[in-house]
C-alpha cells in the first residue's frame, strides 16, 4: 500500500532566507577558540559580500514533523526545483546562521576546480548550512550532518570553507564536489587548537593534515583516493595537500584572499607574522592555518578585526590617489583594469562596500544554550555597521531585519539593509569627515549593548530557571526591540549627516557652516595634473 508523504517546500520553511549568488573573492570568516578569547567564549565571524544580495536575517522556528515527511528543495538563486529530501522529526530553532544549541556556521567560497561542480546535486551550500543547523547539537555533529547530506543527496555548489563552532570547539571544514561523475563531496575538517585563532577568505587553507587523529581532524574516506584517480595528486598520503589538489593557489587568490588572512594574523600576533610584500612578489607567501594570538581577544576587538582596510600596511586603501580627496578606503568594481595592454588591480580588504550583512557569533559554555548563544548581527559595510545582539533561542526577529521589510529592487525606510546603506553611501562622498560621526555613534551603541549584556543575561537566567518559556520570551522581546530601535536610530543618524554636510560644507556643533577644503595630498595631485590650469595669476 502506498503511504501518503507530507511535502514541505523549503522556500516556505525558510521564508526569510536571502538569495545568495556565487560571491567570488566575496566573504571573510575569522575563528577564535575558547582559550584564545578573553572570556572563554568561542567566536566565529562572517561577512556576506555580494553586489546583488539583499541583506536580511533568516529565522527558522523549531518544528516537529511526521515520520515520512519530505522536503522539497529549490535552488535559492535560480528557483529551480532540485528534488526532495527526507525531513527529520525534530528541527531546531535557527536565527541567522546560529541555532538554539549555540552551533554557528559561516562560510567563504573558494570555487576550486570548475570540473568538480555537480550541477545535478540537490543541495547548494546555503541550504546545506541551514539544514545542518536545524539538525545539529554540536560542531562535530554538524560536520557529520554535512557529510551525510551531501553523500545522500549530492552537492551542487562550488568549493567552500566552513567555520563551524559550538560552545567548546571551533572547526574549519573545507569541501568540494566530485563533478558529475560521482555524487557527494570530498572534504577535510580540522579543529582549531584551544588558544589559537584561524581565518579563511575565499581560498582553501587546509594543506597537509594528520591521517590518524580523529579527535582533531576528520575527513572523507576518499579525499586522497579521489585526487589520485583525478590526476590531482600522485605522492605519498602523508604529503597530500587538500588546497594544492582541489584549489591550487593563484596570484589573484594570494593578493585578494590570503592577504586578508595575513592582515588578521599580523594584528593579533605581530611578532610571529612578517610584513609581507604582497604588491611586488610573485612568490607564494606561506601562512599557518592557525596562530596563537599575543593576547586574549575580546568581543569588541573581534568586531574591530572585521573592520579593516589594510590600515598601516602597503595595501592601505585609505592612501593614494585612488582614495580620492577624502581618503575613501573603497574602490568601485571591477577589481582589475587594463591600460595600454598592461593589467592592474585594486586590493580587496575585509571591509568592503558590497557587504549585505555580517555577524559575530558568540557561544558561551557556562550558560544554558538558550541564553549562551548570541548572534551579533549587522547590515552593510562592516566598518560602518552596528552589531545588534540576537539571542539564539528567540522565537521572533526584528521586523526591520527580516525580508518582509524590503527587497533589493526598491528602497524602504523600514528595512535595516536600506537604512544602513543610505548612511554609508552618503558618507562615501566625504568619508574622512563623516566616518568620524558614524564611528562615534557606532561605539556609543555597541558599548551600551555590551555593557548591558551582563544584566540582560542575569535577568534571563532568573526567568529561565523559573520558566524556560518566560526566559526565552524575555530574550525575544529584548532582541526584537533592540534591533528595531537601532534601525530608527541609524535613520536619525543619516538625517543628521545630511544636515551637517550639506552641499560639501561642514557645520560645527553650533550650526556654523565651515569649508575645510581638500587634503593637502589631493591638492598636490591636482597641481601635478595641470599646474598651469589651476595656478592663480595677476592681471598686469
Amino acid at each position: 500500500m502506498l503511504k501518503k508523504h507530507h511535502i514541505i517546500p523549503i522556500l516556505l520553511i525558510i521564508g526569510n532566507l536571502t538569495i545568495i549568488p556565487t560571491r567570488s573573492f566575496g566573504c571573510t570568516s575569522l575563528l577564535v577558540s575558547k582559550k584564545a578569547s578573553a572570556d572563554s567564549s568561542v567566536f566565529i565571524t562572517y561577512s556576506a559580500d555580494s553586489h546583488t544580495l539583499y541583506g536580511s536575517l533568516t529565522h527558522l522556528p523549531a518544528t516537529k514533523n511526521t515520520k515520512g515527511t519530505k522536503r522539497k528543495i529549490y535552488h535559492p538563486d535560480t528557483k529551480q526545483y532540485k528534488g526532495e529530501i527526507e525531513e527529520v522529526e525534530i528541527t531546531y530553532n535557527v536565527v541567522g546562521y546560529m541555532n538554539e544549541y549555540q552551533v554557528a556556521i559561516g562560510e567563504t567560497t573558494f570555487d576550486g576546480r570548475a570540473e568538480l561542480q555537480d550541477t545535478t546535486g540537490i543541495l547548494d551550500y546555503e541550504t546545506l548550512i541551514l539544514l545542518t543547523l536545524q539538525r545539529s547539537q554540536n560542531a562535530r555533529e554538524a560536520i557529520s550532518t554535512i557529510n551525510s547530506l551531501v553523500t545522500q543527496y549530492g552537492y551542487c555548489s562550488t568549493g567552500e570553507s566552513f567555520s563551524i563552532a559550538d560552545q567548546n570547539e571551533v572547526w574549519i571544514m573545507e569541501l568540494i564536489g566530485k563533478g558529475t561523475r560521482e555524487k557527494g563531496a570530498v572534504w577535510v575538517a580540522r579543529k582549531i587548537p584551544d588558544g589559537y585563532v584561524s581565518a579563511h577568505a575565499n581560498q582553501s587553507r587546509i594543506q597537509q593534515f594528520p591521517l590518524n587523529d580523529p579527535e582533531n581532524c576528520l575527513y572523507s574516506d576518499d579525499v586522497i583516493k579521489f585526487a589520485r584517480k583525478s590526476d590531482y595528486f600522485s605522492g605519498k598520503d602523508e604529503d597530500f595537500s587538500f588546497r594544492d589538489a582541489y584549489n591550487p593557489l593563484t596570484w589573484e587568490h594570494q593578493r585578494w584572499c590570503e592577504a586578508r588572512v595575513w592582515n588578521f594574523f599580523r594584528q593579533v600576533a605581530p611578532k610571529q607574522i612578517d610584513e609581507e610584500d604582497f604588491a611586488n612578489t610573485n612568490k607564494e607567501i606561506k601562512l599557518p592555518l592557525w596562530i596563537k594570538p599575543d593576547a586574549p581577544i575580546t568581543l569588541q576587538a573581534l568586531m574591530k578585526h572585521m573592520r579593516n582596510h589594510f590600515e598601516d600596511t602597503q595595501l592601505d586603501l585609505s592612501k593614494g590617489i585612488g582614495s580620492g580627496p577624502f581618503a575613501l578606503p573603497y574602490r568601485w568594481r571591477p577589481l582589475t583594469w587594463q591600460v595600454d595592454s598592461v593589467k592592474y588591480c585594486h586590493d580587496r580588504a575585509i571591509s568592503t562596500q558590497q557587504t549585505a550583512y555580517s555577524f559575530v557569533a558568540q557561544s558561551r559554555f557556562w550558560l544554558p544554550n538558550a541564553i549562551g548563544g548570541i548572534l551579533w548581527f549587522g547590515f552593510d559595510d562592516t566598518y560602518s555597521t552596528c552589531y545588534s545582539p540576537l539571542f539564539c533561542s528567540i522565537t521572533q526577529i526584528p521586523y526591520s531585519f527580516s525580508n518582509q521589510s524590503g527587497n533589493f529592487n526598491s528602497f524602504s525606510w523600514e528595512s535595516a539593509f536600506w537604512v544602513f546603506n543610505f548612511v554609508s553611501n552618503y558618507a562615501y562622498g566625504r568619508y574622512k569627515d563623516m566616518i568620524q560621526d558614524i564611528k562615534l555613534k557606532q561605539s556609543e551603541i555597541e558599548t551600551g549593548y555590551i555593557t548591558e549584556n551582563d544584566s540582560i543575561t542575569n535577568n534571563a537566567i532568573v526567568l529561565y530557571n523559573q520558566n524556560a518559556k518566560e526566559g526565552v520570551a524575555f530574550l525575544t522581546d529584548y532582541s526584537v526591540n533592540t534591533g528595531n530601535k537601532l534601525t530608527k536610530t541609524w535613520k536619525t543618524l543619516g538625517e543628521f549627516l545630511i544636515w551637517k554636510y550639506l552641499d560639501g560644507n561642514v557645520r560645527t556643533n553650533e550650526g556654523k557652516v565651515t569649508h575645510p577644503g581638500y587634503e593637502i595630498e589631493w591638492k598636490k595631485a591636482i597641481i601635478k595634473e595641470n599646474e598651469v590650469l589651476y595656478k592663480m595669476k595677476k592681471i598686469e
